[in-house]
């Protein structure tokens, strides 16, 4: 099982190594225009809770960052699916369920770890010096989990590659603006943090923002993510069964 996991993982790896120096200069524009729109120029003279809002926004920017580059191996999913035909050779092989899932979480969460240490550089061209703590990693890692497990149920259940563009319309981007990541919960109504709460990226946000901030850890966001994760990672699975069936 290990070996068919490995071979999946060492395949998405060959291909993102491949694209590497194009992948580095996409997970640089959007959270560079984020800085400057909204971190410089925008709330410069912005504090919350004794930080200034550029060491409020990064963290949210990494929580959204991973978020979306580990939901992002499922467009790999597809193009391997319905143009590359890789599915159907993984079928054929000895490669189990598990394995494959596991293997392809595997590489959304190697996404979104390079792609935080991306915006962490970034975050330091701005003068913003961050804890990274293990904590602080095991919230970006759990975070990625979350959502490259979800990538992979939600891409076993589209009919085309068009489809996956509209799952990322309707689910990713309005909790990349929703979550907390721009602004603090408080704002909203309490029916609508009661509403945000639902999301993982808002506990995902919370808990990378307490550990870079060295404030008081959401045991429960951690909690939180931990679950849905794994629930995501069992639904993913029988998903993968009903695609080969």
């Amino acid at each position: 099982m290990i070996h068919s996991l490995l071979a999946v993982y060492y395949r998405e790896m060959l291909i993102m190594r491949r694209r590497l120096t194009r992948l580095v200069p996409s997970w640089s524009v959007s959270p560079l225009l984020y800085l400057i729109a909204f971190g410089y120029a925008m709330g410069k003279h912005v504090a919350i809770d004794g930080h200034s809002y550029m060491e409020f926004l990064i963290p949210g920017l990494i929580a959204m960052n991973s978020m979306t580059q580990a939901f992002a191996i499922a467009s790999e999913i597809n193009i391997a699916r319905f143009y590359w035909h890789i599915f159907e050779e993984i079928q054929a092989a000895p490669v189990s369920d598990f394995s494959y899932v596991a293997g392809e979480v595997l590489a959304g969460i190697t996404r979104a770890l390079l792609s935080t240490c991306v915006i962490l550089i970034l975050g330091l061209m701005f003068g913003v010096v961050l804890s990274c703590s293990f904590m602080f990693w095991f919230g970006v890692f759990l975070n990625s989990f979350v959502f490259a497990s979800l990538a992979v149920g939600l891409a076993m259940l589209v009919k085309s590659h068009g489809d996956q563009v509209l799952l990322t319309s309707f689910v990713i981007t309005p909790m990349a603006f929703l979550g907390g990541t721009f602004f603090p919960l408080e704002n909203f109504p309490v029916w609508g943090q009661n509403l945000v709460h639902i999301l993982p990226i808002t506990h995902a946000a919370k808990a990378i923002r307490a550990a870079s901030l060295n404030n008081i850890l959401p045991l429960s966001s951690y909690i939180v993510l931990a679950v849905t994760g794994s629930i995501f990672f069992i639904i993913a699975v029988v998903c993968v069964k009903r695609a080969k069936d």
